[in-house]
């Protein structure tokens, strides 16, 4: 590869990282990953942690492998999923490891954070979904804790590995806005929310956009991952979703995103937020985008039920292979069973295919048996869970949607792709895999000045640069019976829009 204009994306989503370089010619982004790296929970003790010095290794090894194959690094990027955080000591030193979003300290947080501010005002005043896995709730969870007293700054996860490379402390607002501690206006923290619900202000670093420079390599951090000193650290969207909404290769406004991976964020995007009533009972949440953008969109529980089914099974010893699985399952019989994704019992590690033999079997539905059952049985209701938020997406938006994209990794999933197609009445365009990384590329491409434009001409490039694969919707009228069978277990029979 040509040194000119070679741009270095690291995007670590829950279950892995990767390392790519990147380079623009003749209107396309060529992505070359370099390095690939397992990720996830930890279990020790009662918690779940993040090996956060295990991921700084795989990214150094990772740069260090981008800097052989580029030659020249022009810019790097660092982007990663939400809401988890590393506490610094007054001399800038990491006070442990990062508590995973899945640990169970966080199960009541919201019902204390409700005794000083209502879920609705709080809602109202950051347009955040108050979810348990929200950093606002890991705070209040963490109260009394000796690493909260020690901690004198607080890193997201990105920002930290980016303070690693650099030495600067800052809060991308991308990644900021996922806290439930940044004000609607995506501009400044809520320092009055924060003294509600006990938290230190003083904790948060200055605000950054995406498309800045941050800083440059340290000497320190060049010896440990081969970078030249100097080579720039630019703010992209540090949420990794942000960073995959840049590289929809949407050509119409209009139109509804799945970012699908471990979660699967349904949404639209939108130049304010909505924070109505209807949308916070809806699900909804208001995170900012690249480019002052708001990303309306729903968690949907994702590939994390069959990923981690896939570990039961081979636990348990038994010899799976997630394509022959995925082929026993198209094989299977249509919306034979499905379950609601959300539930809360599905939200921590452990035994899911029995988990979700345990849910089918509350609502009444023929238990799973075979992993074919099993997976059948998740892409049915995950497709779903597609159609009911595009849905309510249309409703409380008003938009006329004539597309579904499908970006990241679920693109690959053919399966989920036609069923979601079929369950939304609409279109489905899978692509870019990778677009995370993609979007993190063209934001730094932009910042130094190798293309111009805003998100139009963003997404014109990942159009050119992607192979694209459309799968046109089949009947929709047995997802909207299962979508009432499903309400009927689980909801009473009312649409949760409209609750």
């Amino acid at each position: 590869m040509s040194s000119a204009g070679c741009l270095v994306a690291v995007d670590l989503g829950a279950s892995g990282g990767r390392v790519g370089v990147g380079q623009l010619a003749d209107g396309q982004l060529r992505v070359d990953q370099v390095s690939r790296f397992a990720n996830g929970a930890v279990a020790v003790g009662e918690h779940l942690y993040w090996d956060i010095l295990g991921l700084w290794r795989s990214i150094a090894e990772g740069l260090a492998q981008a800097q052989r194959v580029a030659g020249e690094i022009c810019s790097v990027g660092i982007d990663s999923w939400a809401v988890d955080y590393g506490l610094l000591d007054e001399a800038g030193e990491l006070l442990g490891n990062p508590v995973h979003y899945r640990d169970p300290r966080t199960d009541t947080a919201l019902d204390v954070v409700a005794q000083s501010v209502s879920l609705p005002e709080l809602y109202a005043r950051t347009g955040i979904a108050p979810l348990r896995i929200i950093t606002a709730a890991q705070l209040v969870a963490a109260a009394g804790s000796p690493q909260l007293a020690m901690a004198r700054q607080l890193l997201l996860v990105p920002d930290l590995l980016g303070f690693w490379l650099t030495g600067e402390r800052v809060a991308e607002i991308t990644n900021a806005s996922t806290t439930g501690l940044l004000a609607a206006d995506g501009r400044r923290w809520d320092i009055e929310l924060m003294t509600w619900i006990g938290i230190d202000p003083g904790l948060f670093a200055t605000l950054v956009p995406p498309g800045r420079v941050i800083g440059t390599v340290s000497a320190t951090a060049s010896a440990q991952t081969g970078l030249a000193t100097g080579v720039p650290l630019t703010s992209v969207g540090s949420h990794d979703t942000a960073s995959a909404v840049v590289a929809v290769p949407a050509s119409e406004p209009a139109f509804a995103y799945i970012s699908s991976g471990t979660w699967s964020l349904v949404g639209v995007e939108r130049d304010t937020p909505l924070r109505s009533e209807a949308a916070r009972v809806a699900g909804f949440t208001n995170e900012r985008g690249v480019d002052g953008t708001v990303r309306f969109l729903r968690n949907v529980m994702g590939h994390w039920l069959l990923q981690e089914s896939m570990r039961a099974w081979q636990r348990a010893g038994e010899p799976v292979d997630l394509a022959a699985v995925l082929e026993d399952a198209r094989h299977q019989p249509l919306l034979r069973r499905i379950i609601d994704v959300d539930d809360p019992l599905l939200v921590a590690p452990g035994d899911m295919p029995g988990r979700i033999a345990e849910l089918c079997r509350r609502a009444g539905e023929p238990e799973p048996r075979t992993p074919g059952e099993v997976a059948r049985c998740i892409v049915d209701s995950l497709a779903l869970a597609h159609r009911r938020a595009v849905h309510h997406a249309q409703i409380l938006t008003g938009l006329d949607l004539h597309v579904v994209h499908i970006v990241g990794g679920g693109a690959q999933n053919e399966l989920l792709c036609q069923l979601t197609a079929d369950a939304c009445g609409l279109p489905v365009i899978a692509g870019p895999v990778e677009a995370t990384a993609l979007g993190n590329l063209l934001v730094q491409a932009r910042t130094a000045g190798l293309i111009g434009g805003g998100l139009a001409e963003l997404r014109a490039v990942s159009r050119a640069s992607t192979a694209l694969y459309r799968y046109a919707p089949g009947s929709s009228a047995p997802w909207a019976r299962a979508e009432s069978r499903l309400e009927r277990a689980t909801l009473g029979g009312e649409p949760a829009v409209a609750r």
